[in-house]
């Protein structure tokens, strides 16, 4: 113990000379450890001991529509980078969300519930293990006759089945012939440098937490079923008619929007080809999921953008959607602007797959290269809804987040994106009023003391709107006060390095507040610790008014910008914005310096989309 102490004490001294931080965000123990061995860095880059396990998947995959049973059989090469010997292999299986015994976080209907998944066959390294998955949870558990040696790989073969749920949310039956078929096959759950074998059950609010995996995957699906999926159509000519493979294939390479297949077409039988069964092959690497959806009346749009200007590539984009899907008929043409605007806008890193595909379902989530979205009868919120889980492709597919532990890592920049594609599609005035409605005043007008829990707390340990805030709301306005703070110039720099430190790597807080800190080249840890290590809240007064000065107090304690509204006398009006730097010497009272020092009629504060807790003592009026 006394040797890991002086370890310790050593990493605080060498961080402190080499980055001149002071070290005053609260780190966890294991956290702390993972930066002591160097698998973590201070200046936010991965250590120089820096590793990350790996697998790569091969699997066949069938739905009969008429069961709605989803069977598979995979071969997992899983590779142990670590310098652990692995004597268990925790197997993850998130669709035995579904089981009556599983955890969740409320009631559902007897049309959620499903018996969850079956093994018919486990093999490790060719030996047969007899495992009963119906006594697992979603995270089953294997003891491995022969350990995993560091630096090895093992092979590991599956053939299992499970029962498409009735009720579709994140994955199951959209209507009797559409399925949306996510989690649908077990996995290696991760195993890290911070935390080991990632043992979470998966409830119904939680998201995820995956490796960068390659898959090579088929899906046989019946005649007439268009299956769209994550990755490549390797076989296009093989599953389509020649009409419809060349229209695909066109949209490839077009901006133009092309119909592939309308609802007649897909009626007449005429589009996909007519074995009773056919095989869709697709391929997909260094990608943290993949799932697909597959209907035989869905109608087919594509086409395509240029994502990356430099080498002109482009990225596909589709949709499948029911022919009352009035939301998704211009899909293709939004997340055409969508992609183009978060390619060179914001986060301003072109866009990193192959693929985005909406598919209409129930969900409204995220999937790599995918969205289930639903119907919503409002244009413009549909918009929005896709805008926020295309945005997704960069928190966290493109950075592999830990959502499960730290949802605020990715929904919180999604909702920051989301905002921001806003203000260039609707204008700044329809943005502001959208996100002060819909992601903060819930939360400022909610006094309970579930709202007010520091964003750091694991997402697992927060509930209903206290998680939903600290991941969304409050996360979001901490990036955009950040970008207030640094300036659009250097937030950008600070965000594409902490983007690049960490693209296709398993990111945590800390990571990213040392990224930023090493970017920028400033000292923000008082800032973060403000924004996600605090009580805090959004609350601003004026305190005291003169010709020389105006006093603010932070009663709630956030390190906010601001805007400070002034009519004088004489009334002329001045706004003197504030960024929240103005908080750094003083996080409870700040003092703005007027130059005119002419008679003040009144002084108003308005933080714009930061909404205020008690917005009647932000005006200050002479007597």
């Amino acid at each position: 113990m006394r040797k890991k102490a002086l370890q310790l004490l050593l990493f605080s001294f060498l961080f402190l000379a080499q980055y001149g931080f002071s070290q005053d965000l609260f780190m966890p123990r294991n956290i702390e450890q993972a930066y002591a061995k160097g698998t973590r860095s201070a200046d936010g880059k991965p250590g120089k001991n820096y590793w990350q396990n790996h697998g790569k998947y091969t699997m066949e995959l069938t739905v009969n529509a008429d069961t709605k049973i989803v069977s598979g059989t995979e071969t997992i090469v899983y590779e142990n980078n670590s310098n652990d010997t692995l004597r268990n292999l925790p197997i993850r299986f998130v669709n035995n969300l579904h089981k009556p015994s599983s955890p969740r976080g409320g009631a559902v209907s007897n049309d959620f519930l499903t018996d969850g998944l079956t093994i018919t066959s486990l093999k490790v390294e060719g030996e047969v293990y007899n495992e009963d998955a119906k006594s697992w949870g979603t995270v089953g558990n294997v003891k491995l006759k022969k350990p995993i040696l560091p630096h090895s790989k093992i092979t590991i073969n599956i053939d299992w089945n499970y029962p498409l749920s009735k009720e579709s949310g994140r994955e199951g039956q959209i209507d009797d012939t559409t399925f949306f078929v996510a989690y649908s096959y077990p996995r290696v759950s991760v195993f890290d440098d911070y935390n080991g074998w990632d043992r979470l059950p998966h409830t119904d609010r939680q998201e995820f937490y995956n490796d960068f995996n390659d898959y090579t995957y088929s899906v046989k699906a019946p005649k007439n079923y268009v299956v769209y999926a994550t990755g490549d159509l390797l076989n296009p000519d093989e599953v389509l008619q020649p009409e419809f493979s060349a229209r695909l294939k066109k949209s490839y390479t077009t901006d133009e929007i092309l119909h592939i297949a309308n609802e007649q077409e897909m009626k007449s039988g005429a589009v996909t080809k007519q074995y009773d069964w056919n095989v869709w092959k697709f391929e997909a690497k260094n990608i943290s999921d993949v799932c697909f959806g597959l209907s035989n009346h869905y109608l087919w749009d594509a086409g395509s953008v240029v994502v990356d200007k430099k080498t002109n590539r482009r990225a596909s984009i589709q949709a499948a959607y029911d022919v009352k899907g009035t939301d998704f008929v211009n899909s293709v043409k939004n997340n055409q602007y969508a992609l183009d605007y978060f390619s060179n806008n914001w986060p301003g890193i072109p866009y990193p797959f192959s693929k985005m595909t909406a598919f209409q379902g129930f969900a409204d989530m995220e999937y790599p290269m995918m969205c289930n979205d639903s119907q919503m009868n409002d244009p413009v919120f549909a918009q929005l809804v896709q805008d926020h889980e295309v945005a997704h492709t960069y928190f966290p597919f493109y950075m592999g987040i830990n959502e499960t532990r730290y949802a605020f890592m990715d929904e919180g920049w999604a909702t920051t994106f989301e905002y921001l594609i806003g203000i260039a599609e609707h204008g700044k005035e329809a943005a502001d009023k959208f996100y002060k409605e819909f992601r903060v005043a819930n939360y400022i007008n909610d006094p309970s003391t579930e709202e007010d829990q520091p964003i750091i707390t694991m997402s697992t340990q927060v509930s209903g709107p206290g998680y939903g805030n600290n991941s969304y709301g409050k996360a979001s306005l901490s990036y955009i006060a950040l970008k207030d703070l640094l300036g659009d110039d250097l937030f950008k720099k600070s965000l594409h390095a902490y983007m690049q430190n960490w693209n296709g790597k398993h990111p945590i807080p800390w990571d990213y507040f040392n990224s930023i800190n090493t970017a920028s080249g400033k000292n923000l840890n008082w800032f973060f610790n403000n924004w996600f290590f605090t009580t805090h809240y959004i609350d601003l007064s004026v305190k005291n008014v003169d010709a020389k000065s105006i006093s603010v107090q932070n009663v709630g304690g956030f390190a906010i910008p601001f805007d400070v509204n002034i009519i004088y006398t004489d009334n002329s009006k001045e706004t003197l914005h504030q960024t929240p730097a103005i908080w750094e010497k003083n996080q409870k009272v700040a003092t703005i310096a007027l130059k005119k020092q002419k008679q003040i009629k009144q002084v108003s504060i308005d933080g714009g989309i930061f909404m205020d807790a008690t917005p009647k003592n932000n005006e200050w009026k002479s007597k």
